[in-house]
């Protein structure tokens, strides 16, 4: 399961609605070990795509080498989707190659007449796609 607090949850949809009608992405770091994200971190998409997201490289690097300074891990990985529902595509699952994280969907359009937005999160290991449930609680 996922726990995340109210304002980590606001921020991602936020983003993720702010970037629309292209696919929003980014990383929630927090201390190595824990599983509890903290640190909100939004990320460019390179690819400027509505389809498709793409951490710029050196972006990533820098953050890699700054988690690594603050003892940090990725424990939230996210991206949005702008058409689809909030589900892995076959491009998502390649592109996993954090098995600790959850990975989280947000789907800004309205595929299942639920709302405006779908929040999901999943763990995905070797190419398999596990969904999980979404604790959103006010405070850790």
């Amino acid at each position: 399961m996922l726990t995340l607090t109210q304002a980590l949850y606001d921020r991602i949809v936020a983003h993720a609605r702010k970037d629309h009608p292209d696919e929003a992405c980014g990383v929630v770091a927090g201390p190595a070990g824990t599983g509890r994200p903290e640190r909100f971190i939004p990320m460019l998409n390179a690819a400027r795509s509505p389809t498709f997201y793409e951490f710029d490289s050196k972006d990533l690097l820098k953050l890699y080498r700054e988690m690594d300074d603050r003892d940090e891990e990725p424990v939230i990985v996210y991206h949005s989707h702008t058409a689809t529902e909030a589900y892995p595509s076959r491009t998502d699952v390649t592109y996993a190659n954090e098995p600790g994280a959850h990975y989280v969907l947000v789907s800004t359009a309205d595929t299942d007449g639920l709302g405006e937005f779908q929040f999901r999160s999943y763990r995905i290991v070797d190419g398999a796609i596990t969904e999980e449930e979404v604790q959103v609680v006010e405070a850790y």
